[in-house]
């Protein structure tokens, strides 16, 4: 009988997980860019800027979507204008529950934005936005803290929002 060879595995999981990673060159790093900044522009303005044929940039920003590197094309909106004029940071610990099953839950309440898993001595940070201050204390406190589950909250009332650099437009080493 002979013997199978053992497949090698990766002495680290970060290791798994780099070498299931696309491998992104300059092109398909500048075209993330390009989109990252305008989500709406044409191929034929994508190849003309990182200097490729309309074929290759089509075929690029198709492989790009493909690999899930690109995860979808929208729009930024601006919360003030749709008439959400106050936000807050939601910071919530939970108890013996399921995260997944509860951060569902909370995702689909009115008004929050976003649910995130985090490390350390919370478990979930919203985003919420509502038109004033009244129903954002109704959303958190009717909807949010007394949801079965929710062991606390702690709330926090964003004064001031300043964008930084979507992924692929920081100006760092990674063009």
């Amino acid at each position: 009988m002979t013997q199978q060879p053992v497949p090698a595995r990766p002495a680290h999981p970060t290791q798994a997980a780099q070498a299931a990673q696309p491998v992104l060159d300059a092109v398909d790093r500048h075209i993330i860019s390009l989109l990252s900044r305008d989500a709406r522009l044409s191929i034929r303005t994508l190849a003309t800027e990182v200097h490729v044929s309309r074929t290759s940039a089509h075929t690029r920003v198709q492989n790009l979507v493909r690999l899930g590197v690109i995860t979808g094309f929208g729009a930024q909106i601006d919360r003030k204008a749709l008439g959400l004029h106050v936000s807050a940071i939601v910071v919530v610990k939970i108890g013996a529950v399921s995260w997944g099953d509860i951060a569902a839950r909370l995702a689909e309440l009115p008004f929050v934005e976003k649910a995130q898993a985090v490390s350390g001595d919370i478990d979930i940070i919203l985003t919420v936005s509502a038109p004033d201050h009244e129903q954002l204390g109704r959303a958190i406190l009717r909807d949010i803290h007394s949801m079965p589950g929710v062991v606390s909250t702690r709330s926090h009332l964003i004064l001031e929002e300043i964008t930084g650099h979507p992924p692929g437009t920081a100006p760092d080493a990674w063009l």
